[in-house]
């Protein structure tokens, strides 16, 4: 029989359609799968009762021929979305014992259309991170490793887990969320394809916050049709949540045609950085043969403020995080820490709960928010943003899309940057930018360092116009032909 854990999204709803295996047999597959990846850590809370429970049901759906868009189809979930009666904790000691009595309205999305939940993926804490490190359940292990090295690499950030699961067969699919490149930089790191959709598509309620202006919700698969798949399963406006936007949810597979013949495909030359990795550009100069080959053309063009977007988002999102973790004092739920007065327990509680990234970002934004400093950092790193968002849409007006590398290297070694938070932000520099302007962006797997790690492309577009983002990310995938998988060494 096939291996069941191998398959795509698409080609299981096939299978489960015709009647070649149940949705319960779907899913006792990537429950064993997972339950043999351990040394990975990709979860940090495993649900497989709930998983059979949702499969079963899954089962008599399609029986009744009333299967939704993802039914019967086994997912990791980034423990930042709230599940309804499952422990949710934002990979942070301070959510301890946080089980939410509601629903993130995405996960529940999913759920509506039939996805079964396999458990709760690891994260960096509160999604800050480049590489999955900073999580208070422990570091996430990427299932690849360097040839001829054993040292373990790092998956990326913050969805490490997430792309882990997915990357080592342990979930079919998983959900991320992107901030400032969480989904499509942990996607390159382990061979995946991971989206972020533009901002608003997704509703952000029920998902814990860490830049309010920058979080969204994105699929991570194996296939860009999954990706299609999944999203049009998360999609939708929220009235519960003031950004979300009131516009209908496209039909995203039927734009994988296969035809990008006309399309104008741009260039940046501000991404071709001083120093750059000569197998990144070399990657990417290959991806615009790709397009070429394709009927598309190459349109050179500049987005001038490119270069201020790392500094910019590095006093946004922790400004905007300084204020979305004030709710965490041990008052209301999650850990407490007893102390002499309430002042000394709010102080005792932040210190214990957070971690040192978190406080890190936590003093950064706090300084940046200060009297005195708002006007010079935050405001400043505001007007920036706006002129990074108008690159972008000067750049539109001339192009269909944008080809960038996603990561300025391939996945790096466990603890090889942990004590250097300036290289490890600049992880960020490619994926950055667009979500400063509220792009979606996907990255796509489409070659191998030499050092036997994949590499992924990045393509952008124009905001609320996913279907060109699809159209283009399924050529490049079908041109790159990427079918590299890591060794299953995890599972000893």
């Amino acid at each position: 029989m096939t291996d069941l854990t191998k398959l795509t999204i698409s080609a299981a709803l096939d299978g489960m359609a015709a009647g070649d295996f149940s949705a319960r047999e779907l899913t006792a597959a990537h429950i064993t799968a997972m339950e043999a990846s351990n040394v990975l850590n990709a979860f940090i809370t495993k649900t497989p009762e709930i998983a059979v429970e949702a499969a079963t049901a899954s089962d008599t759906r399609r029986a009744k021929g009333e299967a939704g868009l993802m039914d019967g189809i086994p997912i990791a979930m980034k423990d930042l979305f709230c599940t309804e009666g499952v422990l949710t904790t934002a990979a942070s000691h301070i959510l301890d014992g946080f089980t939410p009595k509601y629903e993130s309205t995405v996960s529940g999305n999913l759920w509506n259309e039939g996805a079964v939940m396999l458990g709760k993926a690891n994260l960096d804490e509160f999604a800050m991170g480049s590489s999955n490190e900073t999580s208070f359940y422990g570091n996430v292990i990427n299932p690849w490793r360097r040839a001829g090295d054993d040292h373990p690499l790092v998956p990326g950030g913050s969805s490490g887990g997430s792309a882990s699961s997915v990357a080592s067969f342990s979930a079919m699919a998983a959900t991320g969320t992107d901030t400032g490149g969480s989904i499509r930089q942990p996607a390159s790191f382990v061979g995946i394809v991971g989206m972020k959709p533009t901002y608003g598509r997704c509703s952000r309620w029920g998902v814990v916050a860490f830049a309010s202006s920058l979080d969204q919700a994105g699929p991570m698969t194996r296939s860009v049709r999954d990706s299609a798949i999944m999203l049009e399963a998360m999609a939708g406006f929220d009235p519960k949540d003031s950004t979300s936007v009131d516009m209908s949810v496209p039909d995203f597979q039927s734009a994988l045609s296969g035809d990008i013949r006309g399309l104008k495909i741009g260039i940046p030359k501000e991404y071709q950085l001083d120093g750059m990795n000569p197998e990144i550009q070399a990657l990417w100069n290959q991806g615009i043969d790709w397009m070429k080959a394709a009927g598309a053309e190459i349109v050179n063009i500049s987005l001038p403020n490119t270069k201020y977007a790392l500094p910019a988002y590095y006093i946004i999102a922790p400004a905007e995080a300084s204020s979305n973790l004030a709710r965490y004092d041990g008052v209301r739920f999650g850990l407490r820490v007893e102390g002499k007065d309430l002042n000394d327990m709010y102080a005792s509680t932040r210190a214990e709960g957070f971690g040192d990234e978190v406080k890190r970002r936590l003093l950064i934004g706090t300084y940046a928010l200060s009297a005195g400093y708002y006007d010079a950092y935050y405001l400043k790193a505001q007007k920036v943003r706006t002129r990074i968002a108008d690159d972008f849409k000067h750049a539109f007006q001339h192009v269909d899309a944008i080809l960038t590398p996603t990561t300025p290297s391939a996945a790096f070694g466990s603890g090889e940057k942990s004590d250097d938070p300036l290289a490890m932000y600049l992880n960020d520099v490619f994926t950055v930018p667009a979500s400063l302007a509220g792009l979606p962006g996907i990255s796509v797997p489409a070659g191998l360092s030499g050092e036997g790690l994949p590499l992924g492309l990045q393509v952008l577009a124009k905001p609320f116009d996913e279907e060109t983002l699809f159209k283009v990310a399924g050529v490049l995938e079908t041109a790159a032909n990427f079918t590299a998988t890591p060794d299953d060494w995890w599972r000893g």
